[in-house]
């Protein structure tokens, strides 16, 4: 029943979104580190990096992973949120902006999904069945 439930709630599309978002996971040293996954996740923002942008972000994302696993301020973040923070005490998201800026695309996603799912669910209290019965004859 669970799994059923999960499957209504996430169709392919988000999940193939969460599990590229994984990618970022700092998780013990970024095991989870796939540029290939990083860069399928770009592309479900077309408006955010241009083509330019995209062949730019692949050879950051060899960098980048290099750079912060030799790091040692980069050895114990347990979540995306810490690993965001230490980028950008380190400076590294200068020299990674479009890293950093898939990474701030990647936190805000939870926070604007939470929001529109809440004005639909303030929609529904107003938005009454008696409410939609009502004509202009009433």
């Amino acid at each position: 029943m669970k799994i059923q439930e999960f499957g209504d709630r996430f169709n392919e599309i988000n999940t193939d979104l969460l599990q590229n978002m994984l990618a970022f996971n700092p998780y013990d040293l970024f095991s989870k580190f796939d540029a290939s996954k990083l860069m399928r996740l770009c592309e479900f923002y077309p408006y955010d990096f241009d083509n330019g942008d995209k062949i730019v972000l692949s050879s950051q994302l060899d960098l980048y992973i290099d750079s912060v696993r030799k790091d040692e301020i980069f050895a114990n973040l347990k979540d995306i949120a810490d690993f965001a923070i230490v980028m950008v005490d380190t400076r590294k998201h200068i020299s990674f902006h479009l890293v950093y800026r898939l990474l701030k695309l990647t936190l805000v996603l939870h926070i604007a999904t939470a929001t529109v799912e809440r004005c639909f669910s303030a929609r529904k209290i107003i938005k009454t069945n008696l409410r939609n019965r009502i004509g202009e004859d009433f």
